[in-house]
């Protein structure tokens, strides 16, 4: 029997990481499951007991473009141009 998989998004913060959990085939049924320090073992700690329950799980977070504020679209150094360094 295949087990239901569960969606584990995480926004990470300095000190803290919210997470949110979705089951999937559900749409737009999100629920915010709290939040948890942010350090390995935290992290850990939560992937065991939400695996316990029998799910499976992938886990989620926001593109880091979306927390340092640069986008895919930002303008790039032309690694082909001369550097003045070179000169």
């Amino acid at each position: 029997m295949a087990k239901s998989i569960t969606y584990v998004g995480l926004d990470v913060h300095k000190d803290t990481i919210a997470v949110a959990l979705a089951a999937a085939g559900l749409r737009g049924e999100v629920r915010e499951h709290g939040k948890i320090p942010n350090a390995p073992g935290a992290l850990r700690a939560l992937a065991v007991k939400l695996a316990a329950a029998g799910r499976e799980l992938r886990f989620v977070m926001k593109p880091a473009h979306a927390v340092t504020g640069f986008s895919d679209n930002s303008p790039k150094r032309d690694t082909n141009a001369p550097s003045s360094r070179h000169r």
